[in-house]
């Protein structure tokens, strides 16, 4: 195989293949400084994929259709068959909007701790802020609690008020769109605790009352 060369829709060396959601992807790989028929393997990322006969000797095209989110990211390397070490690979470069929609209704009781969770997942990566009641949400230190992955963005609330009471909108902005969802958020009256020394107390008060009962019967039972 020395001398045999691979190229991938044109590109002699491995490449970064950016697209869209949608619209189906053609990859073309070519056999170059040849003498004889050479089979040509397709993989996507550790797995070899499917190829017709008559798509695999000198030149083998694979189609991704339709394009989606899960193919972000993912590798597509085309191999000589008597000689995987020589390879060409392309990485899509998937780009997205983010897909925000929709809202929750969230009950928690006063000074109890809450967080929301907004799926934000986009490509490129996009900017996420909060807002409160349709205004830019101030972040109290200690109180408030902010936490983001390339996918999740949560806003933690620690010991809520009555305060905390209205509508926290997820905003997600890239260059490609804007994504919103709505949390409404009802703080509940605290619920009353009762006192763990009060409850055995009285326990203890309504055993007693009970066993001395049983003992003023059982004076009684013995006269009879």
């Amino acid at each position: 195989s020395a001398g045999l060369e691979l190229s991938v829709n044109n590109h002699a060396a491995d490449f970064t293949l950016s697209t869209q959601l949608g619209p189906p992807i053609s990859l073309s790989c070519h056999v170059h400084n040849s003498s004889q028929a050479e089979e040509l393997l397709w993989y996507r990322g550790d797995g070899q994929v499917g190829l017709k006969d008559g798509n695999k000797v000198n030149i083998s095209n694979i189609c991704i259709s339709p394009v989606n989110e899960s193919d972000n990211g993912v590798t597509f390397t085309c191999k000589l068959a008597r000689d995987k070490s020589v390879q060409l690979s392309v990485i899509l470069d998937v780009q997205f909007p983010p897909r925000l929609s929709g809202e929750e209704t969230l009950h928690v009781e006063e000074d109890k701790d809450i967080t929301l969770t907004c799926n934000s997942k986009s490509n490129p990566q996009a900017q996420t802020t909060w807002r409160k009641d349709n205004h830019s949400l101030t972040l109290q230190q200690n109180r408030h609690e902010l936490y983001q992955t390339s996918e999740v963005f949560w806003l933690s609330i620690k010991k809520v008020q009555k305060s905390d009471n209205g509508t926290y909108t997820c905003v997600v902005d890239s260059p490609l769109g804007k994504g919103t969802k709505d949390f409404h958020l009802i703080v509940e009256d605290k619920k009353p605790v009762f006192p763990k020394e009060a409850v055995i107390a009285a326990v203890v008060v309504v055993t007693v009352t009970v066993l001395f009962g049983i003992v003023a019967r059982k004076d009684k039972f013995l006269k009879v």
